[in-house]
């Protein structure tokens, strides 16, 4: 498998940022790390190894981005205003600096041809990558979401104030009317899973909600629950990755060729 580290300055965040690519060609997939995780915590986790057939197959290409949750999420001690804006800061990171570099490395494996990412997490990674797209949908093409939680009551409470808002998505997308928006959500690929086992209470709770709020919006989404047995865990992860990557593919080399 080619693999490649990338490190370099964020004029958003001040401080250096790094990734890892694994894979030499195919669909851009940007995965985002699990509460207070590392750029590396995907592959050390053995989800690059779930993951390994379609990547050695070129179908897709790996970015596992470095997170900040410790100085945004979880800085307790940091006010509500600091903490939020941290993670703002994070989002400019990914969306003009992170983004932009991988979609240059991804066209250039492609012969040339710019494929739009698909974003993926699991817990944590979930909650920001969903985030991102429904805050973005122009610039991706979907997302595949594992056990995430879709609101910010966990971290801030039921304080709304200013960018928190913007950052819940069981908060912000009932009242999310614009058109355009709309439709571009409406076209994109969207998979919600979790799992009904332990420590996936909270999860479950909020995958529920965002299901019932994405059917009123008409907005299109997969969304699965697995059994009672399914619980909070890479293991179980690996195994949703596998499952919903390989039909997530499908659909877009189907739509891709009509």
């Amino acid at each position: 498998m080619d693999i490649s580290y990338h490190k370099a300055h964020s004029s958003a965040l001040g401080r250096d940022m790094e990734y890892k690519r694994y894979g030499y060609a195919g669909r851009p997939v940007v995965i985002f790390p699990t509460s207070q995780g590392r750029f590396y915590q995907f592959e050390d986790s053995g989800g690059v190894g779930a993951l390994a057939r379609f990547v050695d197959e070129g179908r897709i290409q790996l970015f596992t981005v470095d997170g900040i949750d410790s100085e945004s999420f979880f800085a307790k001690r940091a006010s509500y205003e600091r903490r939020i804006a941290r993670h703002e800061a994070y989002f400019r990171y990914i969306r003009e600096e992170a983004l932009p570099e991988i979609t240059a490395i991804a066209s250039a494996s492609n012969g040339g041809r710019i494929l739009k990412p698909l974003f993926s997490g699991c817990s944590m990674g979930g909650y920001h990558s969903s985030n991102f797209v429904f805050r973005f949908p122009d610039l991706v093409c979907g997302v595949i979401a594992l056990s995430g939680v879709y609101s910010t009551r966990d971290f801030f409470g039921s304080e709304l104030g200013g960018d928190i808002y913007f950052n819940s998505p069981l908060d912000y997308l009932p009242g999310l009317n614009d058109k355009a928006v709309l439709a571009r959500l409406r076209s994109l690929r969207l998979i919600f899973c979790c799992g009904q086992g332990a420590w996936e209470e909270r999860m479950l709770e909020d995958t529920r909600s965002l299901e019932q709020i994405l059917h009123a919006k008409q907005i299109p989404a997969w969304v699965d629950y697995w059994g009672g047995d399914v619980d909070h865990d890479w293991p179980w992860w690996h195994k949703q990755l596998d499952y919903f990557m390989s039909r997530w593919l499908d659909e877009d080399l189907k739509e891709r060729m009509d």
